[in-house]
Parts: structure tokens; sequence; C-alpha cells
């Protein structure tokens, strides 16, 4: 299967990480940097390459995926205020699991994964999802974070400088240039494909660098986040697609779909939980738990429902 040896590929770059950090050749600072690049400069690139190729698709398709993509994000955030509740997640850290829920890590994983099982062209739908991702990070996201156990929210002034990121933009971009059928210069495309050739190994790397500041053994020790776990990586991708399924033929928009309900709890979370006094703690074992789980579990998903 290829998700299977594509998620193997990505876990031998998670272990190059790991070991890297372990040896100090990656340390904080670097990891830092590394980030800094696949955030600002390597995924843009890849998100522009959707533009450059010659599939086609069809207005209507990504009219169909703007739908699909409201209903997913409205039916996630609706899981998010259910779901604490049901598991008897503490107070302090409810806001940290719906954040949790609802944010999976789209650009450091999603997108290479796309790119590898549907070719560059299909992140043009991809780009859709990012947009109304970024704004309910910074929306949703940090409200989720800043409510306290007595239920009362820190208002944080909405800075739409985070909201309108160069993710954002890049996919804005790929968009535009894809609909005016604007044509880029070879030598343009060149370089934004080498850039984006950056992206899977860095991203993956710099999850395997803090993958390796975390004592694992104690990830598989909390049940409620195992059981959490089971529910973000495998029943709701799974209870997901086949709701999509029957609305949605089109192999590339399902298949766009699986993977961005699939794939693990996005890193930004954590950084959130540290930002806005959230669980920081249970964010970070969120997200490298669901990392490690999601080698298996996202191609256990696409064989049950692709």
């Amino acid at each position: 299967m290829l998700l299977l040896e594509q998620m193997v590929v990505l876990f031998l770059l998670m272990g190059i990480g790991f070991f890297c950090y372990k040896k100090q050749i990656i340390t904080d600072e670097v990891s830092r940097k590394i980030s800094a690049i696949v955030v600002n400069i390597a995924n843009p690139a890849l998100i522009l390459t959707g533009c450059m190729g010659e599939e086609k698709i069809r207005g209507e398709e990504l009219v169909l995926t703007s739908v699909v993509m409201i209903s997913m994000y409205g039916a996630l955030l609706v899981l998010a205020e259910l779901l604490p509740a049901i598991l008897r997640i503490d107070k302090k850290s409810r806001g940290t699991y719906k954040a949790m829920t609802v944010f999976s890590n789209i650009g450091f994983m999603g997108f290479p994964v796309i790119s590898a099982l549907y070719g560059n062209g299909a992140l043009l739908y991809a780009a859709l999802f990012t947009i109304p991702y970024n704004i309910l990070i910074y929306t949703y996201g940090v409200s989720a974070m800043s409510m306290k156990e007595n239920g009362k929210e820190e208002k944080h002034k909405l800075n739409w400088g985070r909201i309108f990121n160069v993710g954002v933009i890049a996919c804005i971009l790929t968009i535009v240039i894809y609909l005016s059928g604007i044509q880029v210069p070879s030598l343009v495309k060149t370089t934004i494909t080498h850039l984006s050739n950056l992206t899977a190994p860095l991203s993956m790397m710099v999850i395997g660098a803090s993958l390796a500041t975390i004592d694992i053994k104690k990830l598989f020790t909390d049940g409620r986040l195992l059981l959490f776990s089971l529910i973000k990586l495998v029943i709701i991708p799974i209870a997901g697609m086949i709701l999509i399924k029957q609305f949605v033929s089109n192999e590339i928009i399902c298949g766009v779909c699986m993977v961005m309900l699939a794939t693990p709890v996005g890193s930004m979370t954590a950084m959130l939980a540290q930002q806005y006094d959230g669980d920081y703690e249970m964010a970070s074992k969120g997200v490298a738990l669901t990392t490690i789980l999601s080698v298996a579990t996202m191609p256990l998903v696409s064989m049950l429902v692709m």
C-alpha cells in the first residue's frame, strides 16, 4: 500500500531527527530555525506547486471541496465541545482537548502525504483547508486555551497578522493563479519545486527531534489520552469518510479529506497552550502520542474507507 510505504518513510525521517537530537546535531535552537524554514519557505512553496501542474480541476469540484471542508470543521467544532465531557477530562485540560480535537497536523504531515499519494495537483484542494484552519486556530483555539477552571475566558486581542500568515497567503495565491490561468515562468517553477522538496524531510526531522524531549513510555500510561487518540485517529476519520463518500465520488477529494481527518494532533496546539496558559504538558503528550500512532492508524483508516 502506497500510504503505508509513505508513512514508513516519514517514520524513518522522524527517527533521523530523533537520533540527531540525541547526538546534539539538532539542538532546540536549530529545531526552531528549521521549523521557521518549513513554515515560512518550504511549506508555502509546496502549496504553490499545486497550481503549477498540468492537472485541471473544474470549478464545481473546488466548490464541492469548500462545502465538504466547511461541514468537516463544523462537525469537529461540535465534537470538540462534546468529547472532553464524555471522556471526563479535568477542567484544566478541557480547552487543550478541544483544540486537539479540531486541529490536526495538516501542514507538516498532511501536505507531504497528499503530495506523495495524489500528486502536487491535489494540493490545490488541500490548500482550501488551511484558510479556515488558520482563522479557527487564532480564534477558537485561543479561546479554548484561555478558558479557566471557573469557566471564564481571558480575552486576547485578535491578531490578523497571524491569521493571514505566509501559509494562508500561499494558499490564496495558489487558488488565484490557478483560477486566473496565470503562466508561472519555468525558472520560478523550478525554484519553488526545489524548495517544496524540503518540506517532508525537514518537518519530519523536527517532529522526531521533539519526540526526543519526551518520555515516550509515559505516553502509553494515560488511559484517557489513549482513548482520545483512538477516537481522533481512527473513529473520527472512518465515520467522517463514510459520511463524505455518500455525497462525494471524486477519489482525490475523498483522499484529501481522509488525510486531513486522519493526521495527528497539530504541533500548533502545544504552542498555543504554552502561550495562552493551557495545559502545555498534555498538549505536548497529545502531539507526540498521536504522531507515533498515526504511522499505523493512517494506513489502517485508508485501507478501511478508501
